[in-house]
């Protein structure tokens, strides 16, 4: 899959200018460093990811004014009767995030990939909560995720991480620069509910998934290193 095969058939079509195309282009090489990295840093191959030319915002209902903006998110699919995941990045985040950003969302979406799949491995995936509230949605996010420090061994990538999710991420200035230079323009927005943001498969199709037992293996691993680690911090 080209990663950027979204983007061309947006600029292609007219609603990506070709100076947000060419600037998204030049600066993705920032990214595939950034998977490159997060693959060296744990071991684990990153999924598959492709560059969304558009704004993904999310709100607790139509008629609120309170908003997120969504700068990449991990979604699960079934196709052909066969289970992929694929982490979706936002084109602004491309265009306009700093490379230490950058890296930290890549890895902070590799976090819920991994917890994704430890759902999948031991069937846990039917019925996901569901929040109304950004700031639960935030809060319930990072009490699911692996520890950082388990997962990746790059000082530098857990700093980044570290530095922009102490409590789920806002990067203020990068948000200024996208709403200036992408929302401002009128360029393409995506509307996600946070309810559709959630996993939802049902038993048939979780019984159809095949994972790897090495890989299933590994991701045990981690889940009991991170629960030695999170009970280090508490007591």
């Amino acid at each position: 899959m080209d990663p950027l095969v979204r983007l061309k058939e947006a600029h292609s079509k007219g609603l990506i200018p070709g100076d947000i195309y060419e600037l998204t282009v030049k600066r993705f090489p920032i990214t595939v460093a950034g998977i490159n990295r997060i693959e060296k840093a744990s071991g684990i191959r990153y999924p598959v990811a492709y560059v969304e030319p558009s704004l993904v915002i999310s709100s607790p209902n139509p008629n609120s004014y309170e908003y997120g903006i969504l700068f990449a998110r991990t979604i699960p699919i079934m196709f052909e009767e066969k289970f992929q995941v694929v982490i979706q990045i936002s084109a602004p985040l491309v265009a306009y995030g700093l490379k230490g950003t950058i890296h930290a969302i890549l890895a902070h979406e590799f976090l819920h990939f991994l917890e994704l799949m430890r759902k999948i491995s031991k069937m846990e995936l039917l019925s996901d909560e569901i929040s109304g509230n950004l700031f639960e949605n935030v809060y319930s996010d990072e009490t699911r995720l692996f520890e950082p420090r388990v997962v990746f061994k790059d000082r530098t990538l857990l700093d980044h991480i570290t530095k922009r999710f102490p409590a789920g991420f806002r990067d203020y200035k990068l948000e200024d620069k996208v709403t200036k230079f992408w929302s401002d323009r009128g360029l393409p927005k995506s509307n996600v509910s946070l309810d559709q943001n959630t996993v939802k498969l049902s038993a048939e199709s979780l019984s159809k998934i095949k994972l790897d037992p090495g890989f299933v293996g590994k991701i045990e691993q981690l889940e009991e290193k991170s629960s030695k680690k999170r009970k280090k911090k508490l007591y």
